[in-house]
């Protein structure tokens, strides 16, 4: 083993790792990128042979163009609004070619293990059959949270005997071609892959839901749904939010209930939106139905808990992911199940100095603005232009945050990561400030 010893190890060149790779660059702060797959992008290139990326032939983004872009590099104004993963892909390379940083990335090189050593981080990888050991003062994670599968805990009883698939694995339709599918889930994966099935096919798409998601546009009144809110909106009462935004929806599209879509039983704005611009309109057109949750399974039929029953070909799961670092000791650092990792802004554990997490959030928005304010914060905190409280006052803020969190949020691991765009922004704003 080769031993090294550079500044900063960045896991990752996925959209949060390499607005780190081009931050530090600015800064002259050292670092080593280490990238799996052979090309830069992470979850948003299609196919990525790293195996980790989600992404399906047809995605769009579903935060506008605009609001998705870094501060310093707008995306082309020829670009539709909702851009496909392909135009995505696109802008990332022209950015990372643009601010040069390409050369600073290692692809094709595994992040095998990383553990403590006397000040910094031993960092273990693997390229080529050959693996290196370097020593680091500092480690950015920035390996995504939308590449480990998650299945309901603990599973539905009984056995389903037909073919079983993760939205992680859905690429194409005819990967479920002439089969009556069940989605499990009612996320933007689960609504996406039932849209585009209902559009193909005659048979219907049934999606199970345990509690049902409140479904908001792509659009509003002839403009992004996301840009409707703003730093002045977000200041707003959360109470006024909700009256604005059930108004706007009523006014836009009626009730959802109306076209066959479950309404939750909680507020709005108490859990992540789905986004969906076609989804109201198949179902009134009865290609798309649902059911509530599953009761069991008896081969291929499938029993749910109004009592109700039917026969499917495949059932996909669309029930998220697991927060999940493979390079950790799982009695190091672990998210556990219920992907509840306690970090001071999202960012920094308060156990492990040099040790910084990256785009490990859920916004009502964009990560990518975000996950390029993190990596400035953390850029002046390398460089003493900013600084930390001490642990005790870092812990108090954690629990403050989390507090709201389940005030807010219901007890899931979905929402464990949850963050508003702006009130985020402001904070990450000031703690750059803190001297």
């Amino acid at each position: 083993m080769r031993m090294e010893t550079p500044s900063v190890c960045i896991i990752g060149a996925g959209s949060s790792g390499i607005v780190a790779a081009k931050t530090l660059h600015e800064y002259g702060i050292r670092f080593d990128c280490f990238e799996k797959g052979s090309a830069i992008g992470g979850n948003w290139r299609y196919n990525n042979d790293n195996g980790m990326s989600s992404a399906y032939r047809s995605l769009h983004i579903n935060t506008n163009r605009d609001i998705m872009a870094y501060s310093d590099y707008p995306m082309p104004r020829e670009y539709p609004m909702f851009p496909h993963h392909s135009q995505i892909i696109r802008y990332f390379d022209s950015y990372v070619d643009r601010f040069g940083i390409r050369p600073f990335i290692q692809f094709k090189t595994t992040v095998e293990r990383v553990w403590p050593a006397d000040g910094g981080y031993w960092v273990q990888t693997e390229s080529g059959g050959v693996q290196q050991k370097r020593l680091y003062q500092h480690v950015i994670v920035a390996n995504g949270h939308h590449w480990h599968p998650r299945y309901p805990t603990p599973p539905f009883p009984g056995t389903f005997t037909g073919e079983t698939l993760h939205s992680h694995d859905y690429k194409t339709p005819d990967q479920i071609v002439g089969r009556k599918v069940l989605i499990v889930g009612i996320g933007n994966s689960a609504v996406d892959i039932a849209c585009e099935a209902a559009r193909q096919y005659s048979e219907p798409v049934t999606i199970s839901t345990r509690s049902g998601a409140y479904i908001l546009p792509n659009w509003l009144m002839g403009r992004p749904f996301d840009s409707l809110a703003n730093p002045l909106t977000s200041r707003l009462p959360l109470g006024l939010q909700r009256l604005l935004l059930r108004a706007s929806l009523l006014l836009a599209r009626g009730r959802q209930s109306a076209y066959g879509v479950p309404v939750p039983n909680r507020p709005l704005l108490s859990e992540h939106p789905t986004i969906s611009q076609d989804l109201l309109n198949l179902c009134g057109r009865g290609l798309v139905r649902f059911k509530p949750d599953i009761r069991a399974f008896a081969g291929h039929e499938v029993t749910f808990t109004d009592g109700s029953r039917d026969s499917f070909d495949m059932v996909i799961y669309a029930t998220g992911y697991q927060v999940s670092f493979p390079f950790f000791d799982s009695d190091f650092i672990s998210a556990g199940d219920t992907n509840n990792l306690q970090l001071y802004h999202r960012v920094i554990h308060p156990d492990h100095p040099g040790l910084y997490f990256l785009g490990l959030i859920q916004p009502l928005g964009a990560i990518m603005p975000l996950a390029e304010l993190q990596a400035q914060w953390i850029a002046r905190l390398l460089t003493g232009r900013c600084t930390l409280p001490d642990r005790a006052e870092m812990l108090r803020s954690i629990q403050k945050q989390a507090d709201r969190n389940s005030q807010r949020y219901k007890p899931s691991a979905r929402h464990t990561l949850q963050v508003d765009f702006y009130p985020y922004k402001r904070l990450l704003e000031r703690a750059m400030q803190t001297r």
